[in-house]
């Protein structure tokens, strides 16, 4: 079974940011046999609900990174492909000051042909719905997180410095005496 790498992180975040383009791509285009990646965009931040019931997300760097955060979310759910994914969520991650601006970007680049699906997400109440089960899932660890991105391999937290710098080497850890495994991990 593939070592199941679950990101929590936020879109204005510069260790999210680290984290994703000189790890997670990297090792996902190496090991993706033996990997799959879920991503957790929300990271240190809260959620409530105003009079309408409608709700209301509180980010850790503000208004702009809630915005990046639901397009993450969005791109997460609706981009099938998971390496494509991965691509354009390195992609905007790199600049996500213009969250808007970066999605349609970034989705051009990688030939996506659902960007207005995408966009249809964040207008909707379905990409507040996304970040609140994310907010959710990001609540729930155990440890709590105290630092993102925190990154869990097959649920566990581990050992996370060493996840974040040398991520290939904790999968290839997890990932099973293999043919498969070894073609990968022993380079």
């Amino acid at each position: 079974l593939p070592v199941l790498v679950t990101v929590y992180y936020e879109a204005l975040c510069p260790d999210s940011k680290f984290f994703i383009t000189k790890q997670l791509l990297t090792t996902y285009k190496v090991a993706a046999p033996i990997m799959e990646v879920q991503l957790v965009p929300y990271g240190k931040a809260q959620t409530t609900t105003d009079a309408d019931g409608k709700y209301i997300f509180n980010c850790q760097h503000g208004e702009t990174e809630c915005a990046g955060n639901i397009y993450h979310a969005c791109v997460a759910e609706i981009v099938e492909d998971p390496l494509i994914r991965l691509e354009i969520v390195n992609c905007m991650i790199r600049d996500n000051r213009n969250p808007k601006e970066a999605m349609h970007k970034c989705a051009k680049q990688n030939s996506i042909e659902n960007i207005d699906l995408i966009q249809k997400c964040y207008d909707s109440d379905h990409g507040a719905e996304l970040l609140k089960l994310n907010g959710d899932a990001t609540h729930a660890l155990r440890p709590a997180v105290t630092f993102i991105p925190t990154v869990t391999l097959d649920g566990s937290q581990g050992k996370q410095a060493s996840i974040l710098k040398d991520l290939l080497a904790e999968v290839c850890k997890l990932a099973g005496n293999t043919e498969q495994t070894q073609r990968i991990c022993n380079k």
